[in-house]
């Protein structure tokens, strides 16, 4: 077993651990980043990112996170490809246990392990993500301006996308598999009275398809869960909005999450535990977009920078 002591280990390679490892490293704090699952984080499956600042034209998801990581390695930071599978959070310095048979020891963390969309489980799906499946709105709403798009789901994220696409879109049109929608009801009065949006109920897509070279959505298979009548319905652009999962169940029973399954912390991204920090995605569920999930990196390493300082 490698043992590896650090003052400040950073979990997650998104926006908020980049910046959390930058703002760290150039502290002299000589912080480790642990990649994880996804190098990079949701940004690495997105293709052009318009509304980061800094950029006068669109960049490509996994080009801007590259610099990040760079940007991040440049300063001081160490980086390391590894998967955490069991941590200690009981005492200091915290442990943690990889499946490169890695024993970390640091006196202070950043999680920002981020979220993760749930999608549909359709091959299909996975073939067009991308190139017309999206799994955020406000991130690629602009690309189907005056196109017709389809938003999948009926809870507070379905509406508020169907209603926010409206801005850009020709035609919304809603898919829910269900007669009701399990939105708030404020929510549900300001969709149905949206001319552009048309609600499809019982309906459920079983495929999407397309072209081929590019690959691009051209429109979806339906299914009604009433009779299991089939339709197709033409589209330009599909966004699941059935709910995202943040990447915590590492930290069950160590660090205190809320209902849903995130950190919950103090207005300074404390957790429960001295010296762990959450940022980005993990702990956030109301913006979830990668200029917050970076600022939530940058006020995790000045926290933790302050805390190791303070117990020097």
């Amino acid at each position: 077993m490698n043992k590896i002591n650090t003052k400040l280990l950073i979990l997650g390679s998104g926006p908020a651990g980049c910046t959390a490892a930058t703002y760290a490293a150039r502290s002299n704090l000589k912080p480790i980043l642990i990649h994880g699952n996804q190098p990079g984080g949701q940004l690495t499956i997105t293709t052009e990112v318009e509304n980061y600042p800094g950029f006068a034209n669109p960049v490509q998801g996994p080009w801007l996170m590259e610099q990040m990581i760079e940007q991040a390695k440049n300063v001081g930071c160490s980086i390391i490809n590894d998967n955490i599978l069991n941590i200690d959070f009981t005492k200091r310095p915290f442990s943690l246990l990889s499946e490169k048979n890695n024993l970390y020891s640091a006196d202070s963390i950043i999680i920002s392990t981020g979220a993760s969309a749930k999608w549909l489980g359709l091959e299909s799906e996975k073939k067009y993500r991308g190139f017309g499946v999206s799994a955020c709105a406000t991130c690629d709403a602009f690309f189907f301006k005056n196109k017709n798009v389809a938003v999948i789901g009926g809870g507070n994220t379905a509406v508020e996308e169907a209603i926010f696409l409206t801005k850009f879109a020709k035609r919304v049109y809603l898919i829910h598999r269900r007669n009701r929608l399990r939105a708030e009801k404020v929510l549900q009065e300001r969709l149905f009275k949206n001319e552009k949006i048309s609600v499809l109920w019982d309906s459920e897509v079983k495929s999407i398809y397309g072209e081929e070279s590019p690959n691009l959505v051209k429109g979806l298979k339906i299914q009604s869960t009433v009779n299991n009548s089939s339709s197709e319905l033409e589209i330009d652009g599909i966004f699941i909005a059935i709910g995202h999962e943040p990447n915590t169940s590492l930290f069950k029973g160590q660090l205190s999450l809320d209902e849903e399954g995130y950190i919950k912390t103090t207005k300074h991204v404390l957790t429960n535990i001295e010296g762990i920090y959450a940022a980005g995605d993990v702990h956030d569920k109301i913006y979830r977009q990668a200029v917050t999930a970076a600022g939530f990196g940058c006020m995790a390493a000045i926290e933790a920078e302050q805390f190791l300082e303070s117990k020097e």
